[in-house]
């Protein structure tokens, strides 16, 4: 994915961002390019040893990112639309889950768990708090030439739909700690989390000072953390120990 950026958004970069690792000359595109395929083979390789039947759901997933990278072949109207662009763009994250999951339920019964949906929900709602998160600014760390949604929908606005993707990813969240047993725990620590997300925000926002955005940023990765966290690891760790 960070490869397909890279050529996809290499001329827009060099013009606005000549910054960047790849603009500077520090690794070209085509070094880049050998590195995705290497990748490549390592994942069909890897996935061909663990169970053929996965390559499908792989292959799906290599077509949707090459159709990323070339826009879906409508750039100029994605641009023109970018929460389409956003909203399209975040399907592979639970695409992947999908195939990450398939490692066990297919090699299993090869029946999909009756509640994968709400975890391909709370993933896909992360992935969308990440994207949103990371291009929360400040007025004066706006850059020309780089696509924001603290410039699309301005500060206020923008702040206030991140925080409604954590409400829905933490509704996600709740909904799955009741399928594990973990209900309680889980809308605790999902609660508390809003309320102080709510607090830094609100302190954002009447102070936007220059590089305070990175705040919004880490709050994203906090919850997404937090939340994998909640539905896997935790539970799973005390479950071992009783």
């Amino acid at each position: 994915l960070r490869i397909a950026d890279e050529h996809k958004d290499y001329e827009t970069d060099l013009k606005y961002r000549p910054y960047r690792p790849v603009q500077r000359g520090l690794i070209s595109l085509k070094e880049l390019a050998i590195l995705a395929a290497f990748f490549f083979g390592a994942q069909l390789a890897i996935t061909t040893w663990y169970s053929i039947k996965l390559i499908p759901i792989l292959v799906f997933i290599w077509v949707y990112l090459v159709l990323m990278t070339k826009e879906f072949f409508v750039k100029k109207w994605l641009l023109r639309h970018p929460i389409i662009y956003m909203f399209s763009h975040m399907l592979i994250i639970p695409l992947i889950d999908i195939f990450i999951t398939a490692c066990d339920w297919m090699s299993a019964n090869g029946t999909p768990p009756s509640g994968l949906v709400w975890f391909v929900l709370l993933s896909y709602t992360n992935g969308m708090l990440i994207e949103i998160g990371r291009k929360i600014r400040s007025p004066e760390d706006e850059e020309t030439g780089v696509d924001t949604y603290s410039r699309l929908w301005g500060l206020n606005k923008s702040c206030n739909i991140f925080l409604i993707w954590i409400v829905v990813s933490a509704l996600f969240a709740v909904k799955l700690g009741l399928l594990i047993h973990f209900f309680w725990p889980i809308l605790i620590c999902s609660g508390l989390f809003i309320l102080v997300t709510s607090a830094i925000i609100y302190h954002f926002i009447r102070n936007p000072v220059p590089g305070k955005g990175q705040s919004i940023e880490r709050l994203s990765g906090y919850w997404v953390l937090a939340s994998y966290l909640m539905i896997g690891i935790i539970p799973m760790v005390l479950n071992l120990s009783q």
